[in-house]
């Protein structure tokens, strides 16, 4: 039989590494089937990258992020937010963390 871990609740890890350069990992979970959006923004709450923006089935998931905008062209040093965004059946879910990239 197989096991299959399913997490308990949302959560949004910490990137690491953390800071970063050229690229850095984020991990998330999601507990119920859901719509899941995450967003990298620049410090004024500017959009630079959607990372995922899709139905998720529950289970643990890990990103990279490159660096890079939606167009492909690598962004300037600097402190970044991620912010997840989880609307499952039963519960929602937001959380924002800083990343720092440094060239």
């Amino acid at each position: 039989a197989r096991l299959t871990l399913v997490p308990e609740t949302f959560a949004l890890d910490h990137n690491f590494p953390n800071p970063f350069n050229p690229e850095t990992t984020i991990r998330y979970a999601i507990p119920e089937a859901s719509q899941v959006r995450l967003i990298v923004y620049n410090v004024l709450g500017q959009e630079v990258t959607r990372l995922v923006d899709k139905d998720q089935v529950p289970g643990f998931y890990t990103l990279r992020w490159d660096g890079k905008d939606t167009f492909g062209r690598g962004v300037a040093s600097g402190v970044y937010l991620y912010k997840i965004q989880a609307t499952g059946e039963t519960q929602r879910f937001s959380q924002i963390h800083k990343m720092l990239l440094l060239k």
